[in-house]
């Protein structure tokens, strides 16, 4: 008994840095959430209970975190040799690692604050995405910030810590054995394991405040939590039916008016759609606006920002005026997909960025049947998030910065070109498609309203580098756009649809908040479209469908969307989805798909994005829901997006 005391002791020696690093981890890690809290004041008021909760829950996720990020200190702790370690160069090496390891700490903590303000959460999927695209992210971020100030202030800050810990982290080792150090090694392992099948990234949103789930967190944990599921198999996952089940109810959901299936096979969801006017070959101008929040508009309820986009605002009395439409995501590839490709978001990551997404079922394949040029342009370069080869694998051609001379420019930064330059390119690619007598389809996606936000100056009165400024910019350039098209010969014969990829936030009260999802839709051709209003409900995914409708086009078809115009009245619904969390918008429910959790309806408030819960969901709904999530995953990953079916893969869902 007496000769297992000094072991212990030699051990608590040797490993007291773990303890000293634990402290200055959670430490940190509850400094962070304090500040975050802090500036969240207004949508978490002070409540004892959800404080306490944020807190506690917070602490944990904190030291299961700790137990991971450790393992360097602990390998150096039990690998290093008892005489390399008291040895002046071999603790040195150790001070060393422990610095890099304070620096790292207080360099996340930091790149947590400021990414919270941006998406108002935690690390989560989107910097998973951004990880991949170091050239976009880092220059970003060298155009938005002081990084280099921000840099030598975390560097001066880790230099203090170690300063202070320098006793601390003094080397003692009174005859530590390599055995008992391998102990405390195999505990840390056992604990690791343990805490990996034990707790969950959803573990803590047991809150109907979405901030406190997102404060009760830990970034460091969510991230590495997303990059897990960054794919996720729907079967696996969330709710489901039986497939032919599940086909049969969507094959019913899918029949409208206009359309005719083409065979009695279950799966086979391939339409004839016949139309009811005259066809039309006009030219189609289909610009996606990074991040235009319905509420800058202010022809819609929700307008928070008065004043902000006059030029839009004008345009809402001359076009056809959605007023209640529903981005299917938060990210810029979700709305590429559901204007491409009019299907609901599967679960993971988006379609434009998965393997195996050539050759599908898309928009431009109905406008190259017809004899259409069908570009997608891109002010930036289309090798991020996968642009250039999901378009130019489906139909389109790909353009992007390339395409765009330098003296051709009067401002970019790391995102791209602005917005003028790219309308610049789109005008040249419309006259070249013109002098050969063909019509043309271009989606054109913009970049400018999107941080550092900058842009040519003199366009609008406020000062650079602000969202604000950004969004008054975009508003002048696609009015400009109007402006100089409205010369060109083609001009007379063009559809002009202005809408979003997504909304400038998505963060809410609740994981999927109604408002963070409603964008405009304006239709504008002055002799083709009536201007009006539109109130009904409508999916991001409903656009292409309806328009093909109003140029009087019969098509075959395997798109989710409908033509609003040929729906039956109650039918309508939108889809609104985080990269987890699938929510399915019918008759003022929201009916919410988690993984590996109940299927759950409320509610919503449109207009601020809070929900009631509702105790007992509606079937329909619920069954809906599942139908259309489980089918679109399905169909994609067995192939069956795609033109020429290929047999499915074995065991895919």
């Amino acid at each position: 008994m007496h000769s297992a005391s000094p072991a212990a002791g030699a051990l608590r020696q040797r490993f007291r840095p773990l303890l000293w690093f634990g402290v200055l981890f959670v430490g940190v890690a509850f400094l962070v959430r304090l500040i975050l809290l802090v500036k969240t004041r207004h949508e978490v008021p002070f409540d004892l209970g959800q404080w306490a909760y944020l807190f506690a829950v917070g602490f944990g996720y904190d030291v299961v975190t700790f137990i991971y990020f450790s393992w360097p200190l602990v390998l150096a702790l039990w690998l290093l040799p008892r005489r390399a370690y008291l040895s002046r160069w071999g603790h040195g090496i150790f001070f060393g690692l422990c610095a890099v390891l304070a620096f790292a700490v207080l360099y996340l903590a930091a790149a947590e604050l400021v990414f919270w303000g941006e998406f108002s959460a935690r690390f989560n999927f989107i910097a998973v995405d951004y990880l991949v695209y170091t050239h976009e992210v880092v220059g970003n971020i060298r155009e938005s910030y002081p990084i280099v100030t921000w840099t030598a202030l975390l560097v001066a800050a880790a230099v203090a810590v170690m300063w202070f810990s320098r006793r601390v982290l003094a080397a003692r080792d009174d005859g530590s054995r390599f055995l008992g150090r391998s102990a405390v090694a195999g505990v840390w392992l056992v604990l690791t394991v343990a805490v990996s099948f034990a707790v969950s990234g959803s573990m803590k949103d047991r809150s109907s405040n979405n901030y406190v789930n997102e404060l009760a967190g830990n970034g460091i944990y969510q991230f590495f939590a997303a990059f897990r599921d960054n794919e996720l198999n729907y079967a696996k996952y969330y709710p489901t039916l039986p497939d032919d089940q599940a086909f049969a109810n969507l094959r019913g959901l899918l029949k409208t008016p206009d359309a005719t299936f083409t065979s009695d096979d279950p799966h086979d969801i391939t339409r004839t759609i016949v139309a009811d006017k005259p066809e039309q070959k006009l030219n189609v101008v289909l610009i996606s606006v990074e991040s235009l929040s319905g509420d800058y508009v202010e022809g819609l309820d929700v307008s928070k920002h008065k004043h902000l986009m006059p030029n839009l605002d004008a345009l809402a009395s001359k076009s056809l005026f959605f007023t209640q439409l529903y981005a299917n995501g938060t990210r810029t590839v979700r709305g590429l997909e559901a204007l491409s490709l009019s299907v609901p978001p599967t679960p993971g990551e988006s379609i434009v960025k998965r393997p195996d997404d050539e050759n599908l079922w898309s928009l431009a394949d109905v406008f190259n049947a017809k004899g259409y040029v069908s570009e997608f342009l891109y002010g930036g370069y289309g090798y991020f998030d996968n642009m250039n080869h999901f378009f130019a694998s489906n139909g389109y051609t790909a353009v992007d910065r390339n395409a765009i001379a330098d003296k051709d420019i009067h401002a970019e930064n790391v995102w791209g070109v602005a917005d003028e330059d790219l309308f610049t390119l789109v005008m040249k690619r419309m006259d070249a498609a013109y002098a050969k007598g063909k019509p043309y389809f271009g989606h054109v996606m913009t970049t400018s309203n999107h941080r550092p936000y900058t842009f040519p100056e003199g366009r609008v009165k406020l000062p650079q580098g602000s969202r604000r400024a950004a969004v008054q910019y975009t508003d002048w350039a696609i009015a400009d756009f109007l402006k100089r098209a409205a010369t060109k010969p083609w001009f007379d014969d063009t559809i002009f649809i202005i809408t979003a990829d997504h909304c400038a936030t998505s963060a809410g009260k609740t994981s999927l908040p109604v408002d963070r999802y409603h964008i405009p839709l304006f239709i504008y051709s002055p002799k083709h479209v009536q201007p009006g209003r539109v109130d009904r409900l409508m999916s991001q995914i409903d656009i292409p469908p309806t328009l093909l409708g109003m140029l009087g086009f019969s098509y075959t078809s395997r798109f989710y969307g409908y033509d609003l115009f040929r729906l039956e009245p109650g039918r309508e619904r939108a889809f609104l989805s985080t990269y987890q969390e699938l929510g399915y918008l019918h008759d003022d429910r929201l009916t919410s798909l988690i993984p590996r959790m109940p299927v759950k309806q409320m509610l919503p408030e449109r207009t601020t994005g809070d929900a009631t819960p509702l105790a007992h969901p509606d079937p329909v709904d619920a069954k809906d829901a599942i139908t259309y999530y489980q089918t679109a995953s399905y169909l994609f990953t067995n192939g069956l997006m795609k033109h020429t079916v290929v047999p499915a893969k074995a065991g895919a869902q």
